[in-house]
């Protein structure tokens, strides 16, 4: 953990209290820990806007499984996209809908441009795409495109 330093912010009272107010509802317990999620999340907004920047996330869709294959060609983009895809859920909501959410990793445009693919096929009914920095190690490669041995 890095070293903590105190600095003063001037705001105007009604800005407070509805800062106030909205820390309490979230449940954090105290302005230092309210203001430094403000920050970290201001700040991955701007490192996400970065095409090159490592991202992660989860992209969530809800679609009628009955339309044209759509499962079909959802799973074949996840294939062609296999190193960003870590992880997929699908639940079904009722006899028609669908919910599929997936965890990626990987360059922020890439993401982006698989999330786009995704959730612009035809069928597709609501979407939505949640994405944050994230920093990797500079001692391995985050992103890497190779075959793992089977282990036993």
């Amino acid at each position: 953990m890095s070293e903590l330093v105190r600095f003063g912010v001037s705001l105007e009272r009604d800005l407070l209290t509805a800062f106030d107010r909205h820390s309490e509802r979230k449940g954090f317990a105290n302005r230092s820990e309210a203001l430094r999620h403000c920050i970290r999340r201001e700040l991955s907004e701007e490192i996400v806007s970065d095409p090159d920047a490592p991202v992660a996330g989860v992209l969530t869709l809800v679609y009628d499984h009955h339309d044209n294959d759509l499962p079909g060609r959802l799973t074949s983009l996840q294939h062609e996209a296999h190193g960003m895809v870590l992880a997929t859920m699908h639940v079904h909501l009722d006899e028609h809908h669908c919910l599929e959410t997936m965890a990626l990793r990987g360059p922020a445009a890439a993401v982006n441009e698989l999330a786009d693919r995704l959730r612009s096929s035809r069928g597709v009914l609501q979407s939505s795409c949640s994405l944050t920095a994230i920093e990797a190690a500079p001692e391995r490669h985050v992103f890497h495109d190779h075959a793992h041995k089977d282990h036993a």
